[in-house]
């Protein structure tokens, strides 16, 4: 059982797709986007019971966010921000749900129809859209630009889809052609005019950070009235990556110091200093000023620096460690991203 405290963040309305109680009379997924305000929670638990299937939504607080949004007592999880999760365990959901940071869109079915889907032996994730995800791209401009040009409906603010030239840098770091531009450097264009934009491209000077979604990715969000947000990107096509490091503890140890230290973003981190070496940290591919995420496997989100050294201790001679480099770091930051070590399925 895991209740949620989240503290800070926004409030989004969000619209939830109706149940169809056609067929079977089994009811379609429905879709809701959580967004914190200023003391705040998500007014819900998330438990797993014994002789129940799945993750239960339990305990929705009476005039809370969950409620307000339309979650109720007995909902099963389907989809955390776009990821299957019923399969999976569940202390793994509940720390995908904390590092969502202050939003989190989440997949439901009510009770009754997920017993059935169950009994007939329905393949849950085939009732999902297959791809809600808009997608983070860094862009490095050539001699000839950015590789891409914009396009709106005349005099409509933040209206705008691209065209993107074959082979450029757009098409390289990922933009699909015919997408729709979100955001601009982590800030919503939805505001803008063409010339605001436009000036807002020239100054970015070689680099610029575009948030885009298909029609489909589009579509999706528009009819049940969501907002798309960077938190719910696919990051894949982005240069900064997250990096997962197995190393065996040899005679002289790892080879590594953590230090706690404050993040740029004013929350404290863990950090990883003096790597010797030719020892498993150097080996494993360490640098300093690394930033540590997780350790085997398990986010470190909310931990204090004693509980990640016991967690980093917890076996005599292995461990596993997801981190980040400063500049990445940075980058995730900026652009408003959840934690980085969530940001792949």
């Amino acid at each position: 059982k895991f209740e949620f405290n989240p503290k800070d963040g926004i409030d989004n309305p969000a619209l939830s797709l109706a149940e169809d109680t056609g067929g079977e009379g089994m009811g379609e997924p429905r879709f809701y986007l959580l967004s914190k305000s200023s003391g705040e929670t998500f007014g819900f638990c998330l438990q797993e019971e014994l002789g129940c299937q799945g993750h239960i939504i339990r305990q929705v607080e009476l005039g809370g966010l969950a409620q307000r949004r339309g979650l109720q007592d007995g909902d099963r999880l389907l989809q955390v921000n776009g990821h299957f999760v019923d399969h999976m365990d569940h202390h793994r959901v509940v720390q995908k749900i904390k590092a969502s940071g202050n939003q989190v869109l989440l997949a439901v079915l009510d009770s009754n129809s997920y017993q059935a889907a169950k009994a007939l032996g329905r393949n849950l994730s085939q009732m999902l859209p297959h791809d809600i995800h808009p997608r983070l791209c860094h862009i490095t401009r050539d001699k000839s630009g950015f590789g891409f040009s914009v396009s709106g409906p005349k005099g409509m603010k933040g209206i705008f889809q691209l065209s993107v030239r074959q082979d450029g840098p757009a098409e390289r770091a990922g933009v699909p052609p015919g997408s729709w531009l979100l955001e601009l450097n982590g800030v919503s264009v939805r505001s803008y005019s063409h010339m605001q934009l436009t000036r807002k491209i020239k100054q970015s000077g070689s680099k610029v950070t575009l948030l885009v979604a298909s029609s489909a990715v589009e579509e999706f969000y528009r009819l049940r009235g969501l907002q798309v947000t960077a938190a719910l990107a696919d990051t894949s096509w982005l240069p900064f990556k997250v990096r997962e490091l197995h190393m065996v503890k040899g005679p002289a140890g790892y080879g590594f110091l953590l230090k706690e230290d404050d993040c740029s973003s004013g929350a404290t981190g863990q950090f990883l200093w003096d790597v010797d070496a030719g020892l498993p940290a150097e080996q494993a591919g360490m640098k300093e000023g690394d930033r540590l995420l997780a350790v085997n496997g398990e986010s470190i989100e909310g931990l204090d620096h004693q509980q990640t050294v016991l967690r980093i201790c917890a076996r005599d001679d292995q461990v596993t460690l997801l981190v980040i480099d400063p500049a990445s770091d940075e980058f995730y930051q900026s652009v408003g991203f959840g934690d980085p070590a969530w940001s792949c399925p």
